[in-house]
């Protein structure tokens, strides 16, 4: 399973057991600092970015429809939202496609607040940071800010397997449905019913194969995150949200993370993304790429 998919599991974990959580940050003081690790100048402030006229994003690649190289130019939903923070404050944007880590945290470190130990470095800012208040507490050395949609669960269907209304989870007990590998989705649905629907989960290696899938017959459905649905969707397929019963969150915000020494321009990205979403630009970049677009909460 690629990082990013682990990353988003380690976030909603606690959705499908939401007993197991507890308040916001409790029993974490404020300001911790790496056990051992003496504090250092990582990346480039507001004014130096300014100074030089550039600015890097971090952002995973062969993800589309985020992000992804295309005749060796990136494109993607957080490409354009990059550019789009880069005219804002009058640079030009930089695009750093990265391989995901084995987790979320692994990514932070090597990509937000300290750089790779052999031959790496940070990013002024990562794109498709997967937001959580407990999640953030863990980390001092980031600033989660910057959010600028609301990713959630969807699943893709053929209407005509379907003609009265799409499927729900309960019929994965006898439906074959199809997941990437290890995601969220694999997780609820082998723990859905005790296990029952288990037999009928066939497991790819990302979302858009779980949906060559479905269009080759291999399954009836697929259960994805909306957008990686809404880009390999297929004539004859639709998709819809239904409720996921066990599931205590079903959808996630994404936005951005940096470097906790650079909150001047943490606050810059954050407006220019407010005033993004305000006016509908961001909104118009998930249109050109077809992805349902839903705003988040900030």
């Amino acid at each position: 399973m690629s990082g990013r998919g682990r990353s988003l599991l380690a976030v909603l974990a606690l959705a499908v057991f939401p007993f197991a959580a507890q308040a916001a940050c409790e029993g974490i003081a404020p300001e911790q600092r790496l056990q051992n690790t003496p504090q250092r100048d990582l990346g480039r402030d507001l004014d130096r970015i300014r100074d030089e006229g550039w600015i890097e994003f971090a952002m995973y690649e062969n993800f589309a429809p985020w992000s992804w190289a295309e005749g060796g130019k990136p494109r993607g939903i957080d490409v354009e939202i990059a550019r789009l923070i880069a005219e804002d404050l009058g640079v030009t944007a930089r695009i750093r496609l990265v391989t995901p880590g084995e987790t979320l945290d692994a990514d932070l470190l090597n990509y937000v607040y300290r750089g790779a130990v052999v031959g790496g470095h940070v990013s002024d800012v990562m794109l498709h940071a997967p937001y959580d208040v407990d999640y953030a507490c863990r980390f001092d050395q980031v600033v989660f800010t910057g959010q600028y949609a609301t990713e959630r669960l969807a699943i893709a269907y053929k209407p005509a397997d379907y003609p009265e209304k799409g499927p729900t989870p309960p019929v994965f007990r006898y439906d074959p449905v199809g997941v990437e590998n290890d995601s969220i989705s694999d997780f609820y649905l082998t723990s859905l019913a005790h296990g029952a629907t288990a037999d009928k989960v066939h497991r790819y290696p990302t979302t858009a194969a779980a949906i060559a899938g479905l269009s080759a017959g291999e399954v009836m459905a697929v259960m994805g995150p909306r957008a990686e649905i809404d880009a390999a969707l297929q004539d004859g397929e639709a998709v819809h949200e239904p409720p996921l019963l066990g599931l205590a969150r079903n959808s996630w915000t994404l936005g951005v993370a940096i470097s906790f020494q650079h909150r001047p321009l943490a606050y810059a990205v954050d407006d220019s993304i407010a005033a993004a979403l305000e006016d509908g630009r961001i909104e118009a970049i998930f249109a050109d790429y077809g992805a349902d677009f839903r705003v988040p909460l900030r």
